[in-house]
């Protein structure tokens, strides 16, 4: 009987005491159900930067395409800038047997002269290199270089009348400036002042 009795007791004892287990189980559940979230946004975050890296690098990769033949097409315009001088020394030594041809002699150098120019015409037309052509023109300040002002009226005011050294069109952008004297129209001289009379110290 005794038994029975301390029975109920230890039961009914047990029953008053809070869940601990429970409890601590829901809390860890809780925990464990915000770590997940947190690493759900965490892994999208770095998807998210994926996508982004991903849309960066096939951009860069298009530009690069995109900018390999402008950037092997001015490779080929260094080499052709450093011919320019050498044209320019045959150009003015074909001048020079140009004019002693025209008081006699010098026919053969002239026509050897001749045979290298038409070779460079060649070869810049075929890398697509333009002469400018400024002279009768208006001075353009992207594309010339003026050395010497001439004096002009009102027919040729501000246009290119010589051209000192040649230049260049590589494609549609300037390889190199021409070099050029211009024309410019005298300004008027202002009328000259009239001078008025000394007023008389009497006033008069």
């Amino acid at each position: 009987m005794k038994n029975h009795k301390a029975d109920e007791k230890k039961v009914k004892t047990e029953a008053d005491k809070p869940d601990c287990a429970c409890g601590a189980e829901a809390a860890a559940l809780a925990a464990a159900g915000g770590e997940l979230e947190k690493q759900k946004t965490q892994a999208a975050d770095y998807y998210n930067q994926l996508l982004r890296l991903q849309a960066d690098f096939e951009n860069y990769r298009k530009r690069v395409e995109k900018e390999k033949p402008e950037l092997i097409k001015w490779g080929k315009a260094e080499i052709l800038l450093k011919l320019l001088p050498l044209y320019d020394m045959l150009l003015a030594a074909h001048l020079h047997v140009n004019n002693a041809q025209e008081t006699g002699g010098n026919g053969e150098v002239l026509k050897g002269l001749e045979m290298i120019f038409k070779e460079f015409s060649k070869v810049f037309d075929a890398e697509g290199l333009r002469l400018m052509e400024p002279v009768g023109k208006p001075y353009d300040p992207m594309a010339s270089e003026i050395l010497g002002v001439v004096d002009g009226g009102e027919e040729n005011d501000g246009l290119v009348v010589e051209e000192l050294q040649k230049g260049f069109y590589y494609g549609d952008k300037i390889l190199r400036p021409a070099r050029v004297k211009i024309a410019r129209k005298k300004a008027a001289e202002p009328p000259a002042a009239e001078e008025k009379p000394a007023a008389d110290e009497s006033g008069k």
